[in-house]
């Protein structure tokens, strides 16, 4: 028996776990990286950061008794955010800080794609078009605004590729981020070169990486100077990998069909899988062959979830990171019907259904009597509300939720859970002391290493403990009202955010009718 090594390069830190062949987790190791917000609504971070995390949480994970009785690392796969964009030189060290997933600077080159939808049907598969987080507007974004980077940048890469990169000295991307951030056509097994060239980044192929490889197919095998980094005696093979969120559907555990994974950390990322596409505005994708090569992806999600819960409870309010419970506490003991806040989570903009990178938060009826339990507690309704949102535009195009299953930083808020299957007034799942990712790249190795046969078939040999939890039914029809409020709340309040948004950003906006100037 050998080691499956999983790589989890998140937005706070990078996470490594060491799994058996068999699916025994023998451990995981952390460590964490700064993310830098130079203006609102950007974010980003250095790469080399990224690779310093992964070797010191590897080191430390592969000096535990468990893992030296077990053996030698057989496979590796790694996973990351998705569209946060590393801009480097011909040796791949970074040329400026990566364009984090989140961050939403390139609203207008999205709106760009939009309007070349009808010539390129490529884009069909993203639903219309590209937004804001994904790497073709960013590289738009770059071409008009950093041209000195985007011109000597020998690499423009999603992190997963970096990190591939780091690991076998190869420029190898992943399919699963090839088709959903870069309009990969993995029928034809090509670039759109075409679209790319419609949008000004003509030249942006041969930025990206040479070959495009299946998850779970081989990059390579591990470098004899990432070994040495690494504190790898061996030379394992090196797996593909993808997004975070979207190969967690690897790591849920029973049949897939059906299944919708609801990865609810930093951000929100939902994904589901099915037989026959579907073509709607509301959701991403369908995307072909992302994840297995006989099914199409969709995915939708909350740019802000957790972090706006973070953000009010150590921001706001003060309360340190290992008191939050305290307030969650509190907070569970609010009357939710009479509080009388509504909230918005949209801070750094909304992915799902409105495709919207204007948008931003916002809390509604305010008085010197509110309490921060009673802020706190709106905030989490806030980002139900936004869950529910995206699984109703799912149900909206035709993708079954028969099942929900929630992991990620949720499972540490129990308010959050219990709140979120109110709002949706239907029961999920919760996977249980699981980094989902983690286990999802486990598969992925097993996949590559030949351990398991198939995608599916590591699927079902690393399936999670969950616990069901269900909706309280005194609560369901109160909190469709609240869902109500919060769908009016977005509509009244959009055209002041956009021209807030368009303030911030230089952009010269009209006065409102009747109102002085």
């Amino acid at each position: 028996m050998g080691i499956l090594l999983s790589i989890d390069l998140g937005t706070e830190g990078a996470r490594v776990g060491a799994f058996t062949e068999d699916g025994r987790a023998l451990g995981t190791a952390h460590r964490p990286y700064q993310t830098r917000f130079p203006r609102p609504g950007w974010a980003e971070q250095d790469p080399r950061d990224w690779w310093a995390a992964i070797t010191a949480a590897t080191r430390q994970l592969l000096s535990s008794d468990e893992c030296r009785r077990a053996g030698e690392v057989v496979a590796i796969a790694a996973a990351t955010t998705a569209s946060t964009v590393a801009v480097l030189d011909a040796a791949g060290e970074p040329l400026r800080p990566a364009i984090l997933w989140m961050d939403c600077r390139s609203g207008a080159e999205s709106e760009r794609t939009a309007q070349l939808a009808p010539d390129h049907p490529i884009l069909e598969w993203s639903g219309g078009s590209d937004a804001a987080e994904w790497l073709v507007p960013k590289a738009m974004w770059l071409r008009a605004h950093d041209p000195d980077n985007y011109d000597r940048a020998a690499r423009i890469v999603e992190a997963v590729d970096y990190v591939t990169f780091r690991l076998t000295g190869q420029w190898v991307g992943s399919q699963m981020n090839a088709v959903c951030k870069y309009n990969y056509d993995p029928i034809a097994g090509r670039l759109p070169v075409e679209l790319y060239a419609a949008l000004g980044v003509q030249d942006l192929a041969d930025k990206l990486p040479d070959r495009i490889v299946e998850v779970g197919g081989v990059a390579g095998t591990l470098s004899a100077s990432a070994a040495t980094e690494l504190g790898i005696t061996a030379r394992p093979v090196i797996a593909v990998g993808g997004i975070d969120a979207h190969v967690s559907l690897l790591a849920c555990g029973g049949e897939l069909n059906g299944l919708v994974s609801v990865v609810a950390g930093t951000s929100s990322a939902i994904t589901a899988e099915i037989d026959v596409p579907t073509s709607t505005n509301e959701i991403w994708g369908p995307y072909p062959r992302a994840l297995r090569q006989n099914k199409w992806l969709v995915e939708g999600g909350q740019v802000t979830s957790g972090s706006v819960l973070k953000w009010t409870g150590e921001s706001v309010m003060g309360v340190p990171r290992g008191e939050l419970s305290t307030l969650i506490d509190e907070a569970a003991l609010v009357d939710p019907a009479a509080h009388g806040l509504r909230a918005l989570d949209y801070f750094m903009g909304n992915r799902t259904p409105y495709r919207e990178a204007r948008l931003r938060g916002a809390v509604v009826g305010l008085s010197l009597g509110t309490t921060r339990a009673e802020l706190y507690r709106a905030m989490v309704e806030a980002v139900a509300c936004g869950t529910r949102s995206v699984i109703d535009s799912f149900e909206r195009s035709g993708v079954s939720c028969e099942r929900l299953v929630f992991s990620g930083g949720i499972e540490r808020n129990p308010l959050w859970q219990q709140v979120t299957v109110d709002v949706l007034g239907r029961p999920a799942e919760l996977v249980v002391g699981e980094n989902l990712t983690l286990r999802a790249c486990a598969v992925i190795a097993a996949t590559a290493a030949g351990v398991a046969g198939s995608l599916h078939d590591g699927a079902q040999l690393f399936a999670p403990k969950v616990r069901l939890i269900e909706p309280d039914p005194d609560r369901i029809a109160l909190y469709q009202g609240t869902f109500e409020d919060y769908q009016r709340l977005t509509a009244i309040l959009q055209p002041f955010m956009h021209d807030s948004a368009d303030r911030l950003a230089g952009v010269p906006v009209a006065a409102p009718t009747g109102v002085p100037s």
